[in-house]
């Protein structure tokens, strides 16, 4: 069984040469956390479309309506691993 999370990232600090959004040639979003970019879960939905017509609605609403196109829907396995390995913190 696949779910389908909904993303929205929030940049803080514009990487593109002139300030714009950078967007990845897979249509999918640059997000760098470390420079202060929010990243929003809005919800995990039983089928792309279902997720697709949920980022439909949200691109009105207060603050998404600013960054209309930095959604992002996933596709995960239920029941699967998706981190198999540990991380280290890097110090301030």
């Amino acid at each position: 069984m696949k779910v389908y999370p909904l993303w929205h990232i929030g940049h803080q600090n514009e990487a593109g040469p002139n300030g714009e959004t950078i967007h990845l040639d897979d249509g999918g979003v640059f997000i760098d956390e470390q420079d202060g970019d929010d990243v929003k879960l809005l919800g995990i939905y039983s089928s792309e479309a279902a997720a697709e017509k949920r980022m439909r609605r949200a691109r009105h609403l207060q603050g998404f309506v600013d960054e209309p196109d930095c959604f992002q829907i996933g596709e995960y396995d239920v029941d699967e691993d998706h981190w198999t390995e540990g991380f280290v913190r890097v110090p301030d």
